[in-house]
């Protein structure tokens, strides 16, 4: 009995660490794009099948230091919502952003490496624990 309840309690702690975050929606985020910065590549965001995406996706180079911007930036919440840059709509080939911070205002996000953007051409939303595509900007 001692160890069945010991099990049940190991599984319910487990179950509740894994459990799946949404992203902020009560904060509106304000980051400054760095005014040395030289913008490369911008794309507006189109809805994807899953989700609700304004704004433009922005591309900026510093000491070949690349940073996504999202600019007067709104999206759907969902409950595990990253940012990508993707060679592709539907990512397959991507680099993974990180978390979406908020769902709206103006964020940052670091890219690491020096991809090509002629092959990464698309900024998306993407919900990882479902696989589902919120939005999507073609940077240009």
């Amino acid at each position: 009995m001692k160890k069945s309840l010991t099990g049940l309690l190991l599984a319910v702690s487990l179950l509740a660490a894994c459990k799946k975050e949404k992203t902020d929606s009560t904060i509106v985020a304000m980051d400054t794009v760095d005014t040395t910065a030289q913008l490369k590549y911008r794309g507006v965001f189109t809805n994807g099948p899953y989700g609700s995406t304004m704004g433009i996706a922005k591309i900026y180079a510093r000491a070949n230091l690349y940073t996504l911007a999202l600019d007067s930036f709104t999206v759907s919440n969902g409950p595990d919502l990253h940012v990508y840059v993707s060679k592709e709509l539907q990512p397959l080939n991507f680099i993974d952003l990180g978390v979406l911070r908020t769902t709206s205002g103006t964020q940052l996000y670091s890219i690491s490496g020096m991809p090509d953007f002629m092959e990464y051409k698309y900024a998306l939303i993407h919900c990882q624990q479902f696989d589902h595509l919120f939005g999507s900007a073609n940077l240009q």
